[in-house]
C-alpha cells in the first residue's frame, strides 16, 4: 500500500470520529475550529472536549507508533514496543510514586518522573534479555514479567495511599478525555522535537537495521547511536504516559502494520507507523466513546487498545517464534535433602507461622504475644487458614502444570489460568453488579478451563515451548490488567474492594469460605498424590507413558482439570495469587525433591508457608495499614522470576 493511501485513510477516520462524537454537523465543527466562537452547550463541548480529544488521540497514537517503530528497527524484533519491554509500566509506577512522595513537584514535572521510570525499567529488561535475547521472545518475557512485578508494586502503593492517587485511576488507564487544549499544546512540541531527531538519524537507523556488527564495520559509533534512539523512543513513551496514562499495544501494532503495507525503508516505516498509530488510536477511541454511550460507565481508551492488541501480540509471538526459543529453562540445582526431615521442618515452620499469625501482632504500646480473645480469634483464624490453603493450592497447580507441560515456567499465573479465572469473575461483577466477594467457583472454573484450552491449542504447534507458553500467559495477564483499569475507572467503594481482591487479599474471607477452601485443596492434594504414577509417566513424555500402558489423553486431561480446579478455587475465595505456583515447585526442586510425589508434598508445604508469612507480614508490617498477602507474594515471586530469566541467560 502506498504512503499516500495510508495518509488518505487517516483523514476520513478523523472526520468519522468527529461526526460520531458530536451532534454538530461537520460544517459547524469547521466553523468552530477556525473561528473559535462557541455559543451554547454543544458547541462548547465540541470545541473544548471533543476536538482536543481527537487531537490527543492523533498525537498520542503518532508518538506511540514512532516509539514502537524505533524500538523494532533498532532491535530487529517485531514484538518489541514500549509496553512489551516494560517502559510504559516503569513510567507509570514512577509517576504514581512521585505523586505520593512529592505531589506538587510531580504535577509540575511529571515527565521527568515518567522518563526516569521508563529508562530504569528498560535497562533492567535489556540486561535480563542480553544481546541475543533482544531479537527473540526472551526480551518480551522479561518485559511482561516486569509489567507484572511493577503492577504488583503499584497496587501496594495505591492501597496505601488511595486518597492521594484516587484521581489517577481513570487517567492511568489511558484516558483521552480533555477539557481544553492544554495537553495537546504540551504534547505537540514533544512529538515534533522527537520527529526532528529521528529525521536526522535516518542513515544511522538504516545501518542499524542491518545489525550492529555491520553498522560498526561501516563506521557508525553504535553505542551512542543506540542510546540516542532508545532515549527518543522512551521520551515519546514517557510523554504520552504523562499526558494520558498508559495506552498499550499501539506501539506494537502500528510498526507491524506499516511493514505489512510495504514500508521498506527507515523513513517510510517511521512515517507510516506514526500515521497508522494515530489512525488506530483514533478508531479505538471512537469505538470506546460509542460503547461508553451505551453503558453508564466510562471505558478507558487504554483498555480498548489492549482488547485489540493482546490477540495480535499472541499471533505475532507465534509467528516470530524461533528455534532458540525452544531452549529449556533450567532451574538452579541444589543438593538432595532427605524428604521426611525436610517435611517435618516445614511443618514446624508452618505451625510457628500459624501461631504467630494468630497470637503475635502490634498494639498501641508495641508488639504483643498472647493468645487472642474470642472476638479477635474469630477474625484471625479464617485468614490464617485461607492463606495456608491458598498457598498450598497454587503450589499444587504449579507442580502439575510444570510436569505435564515439561516446562518450569508453567504455573497457573504465568500461563494465564489464574488470569482466566479472574477475568471471568470480574466480568461477572461488571455484568451482574454483585460484590466481588460473592464470587462463584463455577464461574472461575469456566474462565480457567477456557484459558487452558486456548493455551494448549495455541502452543500445540510449538509443542508447548517454554517461551511460547509464557508469552501466551503474560499476554492474557495484560488483558486482565486492561479489564482491571476499566473496573478502576468506575470509582466508588466497590472499586477498592476489587483492587484489594485482585491483589490476593484474605481480608474478607469468611469462616465458611476458609473451611471450604481448606477442604477443597486437601481433597485435590490427596487426589494428586493418589495419581502420582500418572504424573511420573506423563512427565517422561506421552510416548513413554503410552508404552507403559497409560491412557495418555484421559489421564492428562484429568490432571490438567485438577490443576485448573485448584487455581480457580483459590482465585474464587481469596483472589488471584501470583508467582507462588512458580516459586514453591522451584524451591522444592532446588531442595532436591525431584520425584513427583516428593516435589508435590514439599511444594504444598512451601506454598502454605510462603503465603502464611506474606499474610502475616502484610497485616503487621505497616500496622494499622494492611497489605494484601498476594501483592507481597507477587513482589517476591516476581523478583524471583526476573532473576530466573537472568540466570537462564547466564
Amino acid at each position: 500500500m502506498r504512503t499516500a493511501a495510508v495518509v488518505g485513510a487517516a483523514a476520513p477516520a478523523l472526520l468519522l470520529f468527529l461526526w460520531l462524537a458530536s451532534p454538530l454537523g461537520l460544517g459547524d465543527q469547521w466553523r468552530l475550529l477556525t473561528h473559535g466562537a462557541a455559543q451554547g452547550y454543544e458547541e462548547f463541548v465540541f470545541l473544548y472536549g471533543t476536538a482536543p480529544r481527537a487531537a490527543m488521540a492523533v498525537l498520542c497514537g503518532a508518538a506511540l507508533g514512532l516509539a514502537g517503530s524505533v524500538l523494532q528497527q533498532v532491535t530487529r524484533n517485531s514484538l518489541v514496543s514500549p509496553l512489551t519491554i516494560g517502559a510504559a509500566a516503569g513510567a507509570w509506577l514512577a509517576l504514581v510514586v512521585g505523586t505520593v512522595v512529592a505531589p506538587a513537584f510531580a504535577a509540575a514535572n511529571g515527565l521527568w518522573f515518567t522518563m526516569g521510570g521508563a529508562v530504569i525499567a528498560t535497562l533492567i529488561v535489556l540486561g535480563i534479555a542480553g544481546r541475543e535475547g533482544i531479537q527473540g521472545l526472551p526480551v518480551v518475557l522479561a518485559g511482561m514479567a516486569m509489567n507484572i512485578l511493577l503492577g504488583a508494586v503499584a497496587v501496594v502503593v495505591v492501597l496505601l495511599n488511595e486518597e492521594r492517587v484516587r484521581n489517577l485511576f481513570i487517567w492511568g488507564s489511558g484516558d483521552l478525555t480533555q477539557t481544553d487544549w492544554g495537553w495537546a499544546t504540551w504534547l505537540a512540541p514533544q512529538l515534533v522535537a522527537a520527529a526532528i531527531v529521528l529525521a536526522l538519524s535516518l542513515r544511522p537507523l538504516g545501518l542499524l537495521r542491518a545489525g550492529t556488527a555491520t553498522a560498526g564495520a561501516l563506521g557508525l559509533r553504535v553505542a551512542p547511536m543506540l542510546a540516542l534512539l532508545f532515549l527518543v523512543a522512551l521520551w515519546l513513551t514517557a510523554s504520552t504516559v504523562t499526558a494520558v496514562g498508559v495506552i498499550g499495544f499501539i506501539g506494537l501494532l502500528a510498526p507491524n502494520l506499516a511493514r505489512l503495507t510495504g514500508a521498506g525503508t527507515p523513513a517510510s516505516e517511521l512515517f507510516k507507523s506514526a500515521v497508522l498509530g494515530a489512525l488506530l488510536l483514533l478508531l479505538t477511541d471512537g469505538v470506546v466513546l460509542q460503547v461508553s454511550n451505551w453503558t453508564s460507565d466510562i471505558v478507558p481508551s487504554g483498555a480498548g487498545a489492549a482488547l485489540i492488541g493482546v490477540p495480535v501480540l499472541i499471533w505475532l509471538g507465534l509467528r516470530r517464534h524461533r528455534a532458540a526459543d525452544h531452549a529449556r529453562f533450567e532451574i538452579p540445582r541444589g543438593g538432595r535433602l532427605a524428604l521426611q526431615p525436610l517435611l517435618l521442618a516445614l511443618c514446624v515452620l508452618i505451625a510457628v507461622a500459624a501461631l504467630a499469625s494468630l497470637s503475635l501482632g502490634p498494639i498501641a504500646g508495641g508488639w504483643n504475644l498472647a493468645w487472642p480473645s474470642e472476638t479477635i480469634l474469630s477474625l484471625r483464624w479464617p485468614r490464617t487458614l485461607a492463606a495456608a490453603a491458598a498457598g498450598a493450592g497454587m503450589a499444587l497447580s504449579g507442580v502439575i502444570l510444570q510436569r505435564l507441560l515439561r516446562n518450569p515456567l508453567a504455573s497457573p499465573d504465568i500461563v494465564g489460568i489464574s488470569a482466566g479465572a479472574t477475568l471471568a469473575l470480574v466480568a461477572s461483577v461488571l455484568v451482574t453488579g454483585r460484590s466481588i466477594y460473592e464470587s462463584s467457583l463455577p464461574t472461575a472454573m469456566g474462565g480457567a478451563l477456557l484459558v487452558l484450552i486456548l493455551l494448549l491449542a495455541l502452543s500445540h504447534r510449538h509443542r508447548q515451548a517454554p517461551a511460547v507458553v509464557a508469552l501466551v500467559g503474560v499476554s492474557l495477564a495484560a488483558l486482565l490488567d486492561a479489564l482491571l483499569q476499566f473496573v478502576l475507572a468506575k470509582g466508588g467503594a466497590e472499586t477498592y474492594m476489587v483492587v484489594g481482591w485482585l491483589a490476593g487479599s484474605t481480608f474478607r474471607v469468611t469462616a465458611e469460605g476458609a473451611i471450604g477452601l481448606a477442604i477443597g485443596i486437601a481433597a485435590l492434594a490427596a487426589t494428586a498424590l493418589t495419581l502420582r504414577r500418572w504424573l511420573v509417566l506423563l512427565s517422561a513424555g506421552p510416548d513413554t507413558a503410552a508404552s507403559l500402558g497409560l491412557s495418555v489423553a484421559p489421564s492428562r486431561a484429568l490432571l490438567l482439570i485438577l490443576a485448573c480446579v485448584a487455581a480457580a478455587l483459590v482465585t474464587a475465595v481469596v483472589g488471584p495469587i501470583a508467582f507462588v505456583g512458580l516459586l514453591a515447585p522451584h524451591i522444592a526442586s532446588m531442595l532436591g525433591q525431584r520425584r513427583a510425589a516428593d516435589q508435590l508434598a514439599t511444594a504444598l508445604a512451601l506454598g502454605a508457608l510462603i503465603l502464611l508469612l506474606s499474610d502475616w507480614i502484610g497485616r503487621n508490617a505497616l500496622y494499622p495499614l494492611q497489605l494484601p498477602a498476594g501483592a507481597l507474594a507477587a513482589i517476591v515471586g516476581g523478583t524471583y522470576f526476573v532473576g530466573l530469566l537472568l540466570f537462564r541467560r547466564r
